[in-house]
């Protein structure tokens, strides 16, 4: 494509919709796209986007979707206004998250799961938080499947765990760390660092029992000896 006419398409960095419909489908979209930021955060050839625009085909910008969260593995973290195909070496994300929110129409998540199932995404994972339904689908011989047995799940590509509770999502990155939100993560910080202050506390008060314990027994040597007997025999 030359210059000019590269030049002269528009590819819009938004598409006018917002990232979330309510605050508990964008509390998960950030908890998934934080903690997968967290995880692979030393790692420079794997990029992790929340509601960025990808564009598969150069010259065609009215082919595109948003996924809620996407992986792109051998591509450099940094800042962009769109994931335009071409320019990433023609790497598509590998990885893509959807959650549902009631605004969510079957048409649409048709619409997205062809979109992903012809450009290459190899894993669609849709949980929808309102009634705790998790759907995966793998590329298995060149089509996205559904993946039979979800539960205890491990992502072949993220190396993540899915864990269904009767109640919510647990996630559990290669390490086996829970994912946290932000709060809950500012939370167990909090929680660590009394523990540790306790630990300080308790490990200076022992020092100081030893140390009166230690005196104790000096005074004591130095009255033994000035009474003319040897406390070491």
């Amino acid at each position: 494509m030359t210059a000019t006419l590269e030049k002269a398409i528009i590819y819009p960095d938004s598409d006018g919709q917002p990232m979330a419909d309510n605050t508990k489908q964008f509390r998960w979209i950030v908890l998934i796209k934080e903690n997968l930021d967290a995880f692979f955060a030393d790692e420079e050839a794997v990029f992790v986007a929340g509601d960025l625009l990808w564009y598969p085909v150069e010259g065609r910008p009215d082919i595109r979707v948003a996924p809620d969260v996407l992986v792109a593995f051998g591509r450099p973290k940094g800042d962009r206004g769109s994931y335009r195909q071409w320019q990433e070496n023609q790497v598509a994300p590998q990885v893509v998250f959807e959650i549902l929110s009631p605004g969510n129409t079957t048409k649409e998540m048709s619409r997205k799961l062809l979109f992903y199932n012809h450009y290459g995404v190899e894993e669609y994972y849709i949980y929808d938080p309102d009634h705790n339904e998790l759907t995966g689908l793998i590329r298995t011989e060149g089509e996205l499947t559904p993946v039979e047995e979800i539960d205890n799940w491990v992502s072949p590509r993220l190396g993540i765990k899915f864990e269904r509770t009767p109640s919510t999502l647990n996630l559990y990155d290669g390490e086996n760390n829970l994912f946290l939100s932000p709060l809950e993560l500012r939370q167990k910080l909090t929680q660590e660092k009394v523990r540790a202050d306790q630990e300080k506390v308790r490990a200076d008060q022992e020092r100081a029992r030893a140390d009166q314990e230690r005196a104790r027994a000096e005074r004591l040597a130095e009255q033994l000896k000035a009474l003319g007997v040897d406390p070491v025999e």
